[in-house]
């Protein structure tokens, strides 16, 4: 049986005032458009390149697919190879190509790249990294990542909507976990991606594949200029925010290819 694991506020990472939400009940995100304090994300690229993730191949995939979930689903040394050409954590990248394995064998015409969902990692809380968070073994971001609460001072009004579950806060929403989900969105796209029967936004592997799950249902067709841009606008309305993550994305895709792919 699958089971939610209820967060503990203690130690938990919060974001500063410079944090934009996208407003309303489509939320998905806490963004931070600036670079973040005590964060080692790189500041967007001054010279903006292509406005959307240009089209990547499928990372390789091992022998056997597990049935389920996305963790381990990518060849090891592919993971190997990009994560020390690209400076993306293992686990984090194995999520990512995990999750667009995943989605290209039960959606294909949605073609999301791991590219996008890595880029939309960093921007978030730096592949988990965030205000000193480390990714465990399994995946569970520790300290746990929660975002600023969104009473309309610096950010969206969004009162609570899951009486503190999973974001441990009974007055506010917060965005949580390394891909800064909120509630609402959490309660729709709910994955267990590393088959250990919870999930968890505050896992990479669960976040991720929640995040793959709301791009192809937000656009279905991420592999075209405007599919990607419809779904990475629906995900945060920024067009700043749009451009940090297709900037990163094209980088990352890069480093790939220079790794040996």
């Amino acid at each position: 049986m699958t089971v939610f694991r209820r967060p503990s506020m203690k130690a938990a990472t919060v974001f500063g005032a410079a944090a934009v939400v996208l407003a309303g009940l489509v939320a998905v995100s806490l963004i931070v458009l600036a670079p973040r304090v005590g964060s080692d994300a790189p500041a967007p690229a001054r010279s903006p390149g292509p406005d959307y993730a240009l089209p990547v191949e499928p990372p390789p995939t091992v022998a056997e697919l597990p049935l389920e979930g996305v963790s381990g689903y990518a060849d090891p040394g592919w993971v190997a190879r990009v994560s020390a050409a690209s400076g993306i954590p293992v686990r984090a990248l194995d999520a990512y190509a995990g999750a667009a394995i995943a989605k290209a064998r039960v959606m294909p015409s949605c073609g999301l790249g791991w590219t996008t969902l890595a880029a939309i990692g960093l921007v978030e809380s730096d592949h988990g990294r965030h205000g000193g968070s480390t990714v465990g073994e399994d995946g569970t971001v520790t300290p746990p990542i929660f975002g600023v609460a969104l009473d309309g001072s610096s950010s969206a009004h969004i009162p609570d909507s899951d009486g503190g579950l999973v974001d441990g806060d009974a007055e506010y929403d917060r965005a949580v976990g390394p891909m800064q989900l909120i509630p609402q969105t959490w309660r729709n796209w709910h994955t267990d991606g590393n088959r250990d029967g919870v999930e968890d936004p505050q896992n990479i592997y669960d976040a991720v594949n929640a995040t793959s799950n709301y791009l192809c249902r937000a656009s279905g067709d991420m592999v075209s200029r405007d599919g990607w841009r419809a779904g990475v606008l629906a995900f945060n309305d920024s067009a700043a925010y749009v451009q940090s993550v297709a900037n990163a994305a094209n980088r990352y895709a890069k480093d790939a290819a220079t790794a040996g792919n």
